[in-house]
């Protein structure tokens, strides 16, 4: 099918070979191209015309060795006169060029039909292992000299053909399910007729149920991560599952996809935290499975403690959080156990594939995206910026994430405590992933997404079950934790964009507050400046302000800067002595407050204002104006000297600078 150019020079040898003309018009008559007409009445006439041009051109077709038949001597049609001698018939040459023509067309739309075909049945949901390709072996190994990433195009993009992970043979799932029923399991549990499938887990049960507790998924990395090598003596994982009324089918499909597509010696337990669910049995009757285990909570504590409790829990040095309707892919563990062995302070997810909701297609996700938000701490995911596009020339080159969607993703234990694990005052779900993405960057570890770790996931449009104060309050009360902890003065563009936010009590922060001053944390500045700097701050409000310096002011006269005597009042103040504050920018209209170099001594003038000029950023510190990059303060020096940059000194009157606002 993909071999059509091919096919030309074949068909044009059968057609002008010296081969008999009968396998000729064999071909042709196959391919409907050329057929004899039907029989219809001939008079005696026309007989009688016939025969005679037959006879007058007998000599012709002799000495021309059947040539100029055209498409009547090779189909045998009732008219076989040759066309030189007929009056209005085509000359051999292009008759045979016509007949090429329309066997080219004829083949190029049952190739594209054909290739149209073949990506339908490719991109429907596979639910049975049949007629699929056995994976292709991976060993373990160090990976192989490290290229950094680059711009992904091509080629590079594409995902590993034709390859699906597929079930294990019966004989071998029973050793690994040991004697778990799980026919029994699954059966206890059954839509019945004319319930909703979506009411009461949110995506479709009858189809979930339908596809059972395994299915061939397509392999959906990019081709170059079949190769990559991992450590032969990989650290084993705790797998922790919370859960709270998981549908039954899509539970175990998340244990067996785990049992099944991991190296079973990387598996230390698999953990699961049933939250209080309606029925023990969901999780006690899975404890059958070996290496698995369950933990009921005595009442709903949510995902947030309900992880705590499992990790408490885990005996195996590295942790692997996992939400409860998953199913992983081909080589997923292998990738993130390594990075997490090679720096123990990363946090790696893997790329989060989508399962449909309504009739659980597995769909790859884009390998360009990485975690962000806004201003309300809402999650989204973004478009990895152009500047780190291109530097990337590896493929399966990790992604940095300035946050991560907090579902999925594998820590070191020993860091997860050491960074005070989750915030258990916060409630049931949500925000827990911006604090922990915020906590991990700014006290000394990274977070990673890993193009070679390929999970996928059912995301819902909606919350299956209830929350104590409501979905939207109780989101609100743990972002407000998160943003009070670690935001610092960042915190008021999250009270501009949720207003709501300001009067909702949020509970005591003292010990959050505590551990960011024990892991002796970076401020959320260095956070924006170093990691998320694509993240705008909200336009400000334009202020005008004088700087006073005892009874001076700071004045403009071209680029240069003095202090002169304060000249009008309130909005009759001249224009070079009005001052727009704008963090980080001190600006007169489009002229912003620049130094001319980052050492002590260099004069500070006016040039035009670029958000990426690092010269021009300045923050208050107490009465003085600091400079963000080089740590020196606007010093005055003298009232006729120019002014300059130096060491700051508390208390300095040529370093204090009083803002007062012109009304």
């Amino acid at each position: 099918m993909f071999l059509f150019p091919v096919w030309v020079p074949i068909l044009r040898d059968t057609v002008d070979s010296s081969a008999p003309r009968g396998a000729a018009l064999s071909v042709l008559m196959k391919m409907n191209i050329c057929s004899p007409e039907p029989d219809v009445a001939v008079t005696p006439q026309e007989e009688s015309r016939e025969r005679e041009a037959e006879e007058s051109s007998q000599s012709v077709r002799q000495s021309a060795h059947l040539g100029g038949g055209g498409c009547s001597t090779f189909c045998g049609g009732r008219t076989s006169v040759n066309p030189s001698l007929q009056s209005g018939a085509l000359p051999y040459g292009l008759t045979m060029r016509r007949i090429r023509a329309n066997a080219i067309a004829i083949l190029t739309v049952a190739w594209i039909l054909g290739t149209f075909y073949y990506l339908w049945q490719d991109n429907k949901p596979q639910s049975s292992p049949s007629s699929v390709t056995q994976p292709r072996g991976r060993g373990h190994g160090g990976p192989k000299g490290g290229v950094p990433g680059r711009l992904e195009i091509h080629r590079d993009d594409r995902t590993i053909p034709l390859i699906v992970t597929q079930p294990p043979r019966a004989e071998q799932q029973g050793q690994l399910l040991g004697g778990f029923d799980e026919k029994a399991y699954l059966s206890a549990k059954q839509l019945k007729p004319g319930e909703d499938p979506y009411k009461e887990h949110a995506f479709n049960l009858q189809e979930s149920d339908r596809l059972g507790s395994e299915r061939a998924i397509r392999d959906t990395r990019h081709y170059r991560c079949a190769s990559l090598k991992y450590d032969s003596d990989l650290p084993s994982t705790s797998i922790i599952i919370t859960f709270h009324n998981e549908a039954r089918s899509t539970l175990l499909r998340t244990i067996k996809s785990v049992v099944m597509r991991s190296p079973y010696s990387l598996i230390q337990e698999i953990i699961l935290i049933d939250d209080f669910s309606s029925d023990p049995e969901d999780c006690q009757l899975l404890a059958q499975i070996p290496k698995v285990r369950c933990l009921r909570n005595a009442r709903r504590e949510g995902l947030i403690r309900s992880r705590v409790r499992g990790a408490n829990t885990a005996s195996a040095s590295i942790l692997t959080f996992l939400d409860s309707h998953c199913e992983v892919n081909t080589d997923w563990l292998q990738p993130m156990i390594q990075r997490v062995k090679e720096d123990h302070t990363r946090v790696v997810s893997p790329i989060i594939d989508v399962i449909s909701l309504d009739n659980f297609a597995y769909l790859a996700a884009s390998a360009d995206l990485r975690g962000g938000f806004d201003w309300s701490l809402h999650f989204k995911w973004e478009q990895i910026p152009i500047e780190q596009k291109m530097a990337r020339s590896d493929p399966t080159q990790a992604i940095r994430t300035p946050v991560i969607a907090g579902g999925i993703f594998v820590m070191d234990r020993s860091w997860f405590n050491h960074l005070g694990q989750y915030d258990t005052h916060m409630d049931i779900w949500g925000g827990e992933n911006f604090e922990l993405s915020f906590r991990v960057w700014m006290c000394g570890g990274s977070l990673e997404i890993l193009p070679c770790s390929r999970v996928g996931h059912v995301f819902r449009k909606r919350h299956p079950y209830d929350f104590p104060e409501g979905n939207a309050l109780t989101y609100i009360k743990n972002t407000r934790r998160a943003a009070e902890v670690w935001m610092d003065e960042y915190k008021q563009y999250y009270y501009s964009a949720r207003p709501s936010a300001q009067g909702k009590a949020f509970g005591s922060i003292a010990d959050r507050l505590l551990l960011r001053r024990k892991l002796n944390c970076k401020p959320f500045r260095w956070y924006m400046e170093n990691v998320y700097p694509e993240l705008r701050v909200p336009e400000q409000e334009a202020v005008s302000s004088v700087l006073k310096q005892g009874g001076l002011c700071l004045e403009s006269r071209g680029p240069d800067l003095i202090l002169a005597e304060c000249r009008g009042l309130g909005t009759n103040r001249p224009p070079p002595q009005r001052w727009e504050l704008i963090e980080p920018h001190i600006r007169q209209q489009d002229l912003c407050l620049a130094i001319s170099g980052f050492t002590a001594g260099s004069k500070v003038r006016m040039e035009s204002c670029s958000s990426k000029e690092p010269r021009q950023k300045w923050k208050p510190k107490g009465t003085a104006l600091q400079h963000m990059v080089g740590g020196l303060c606007l010093d005055s020096q003298a009232p006729a000297g120019p002014t300059i940059i130096t060491q700051c000194r508390p208390q300095v009157a040529s370093q204090s600078w009083e803002p007062q606002i012109i009304s």
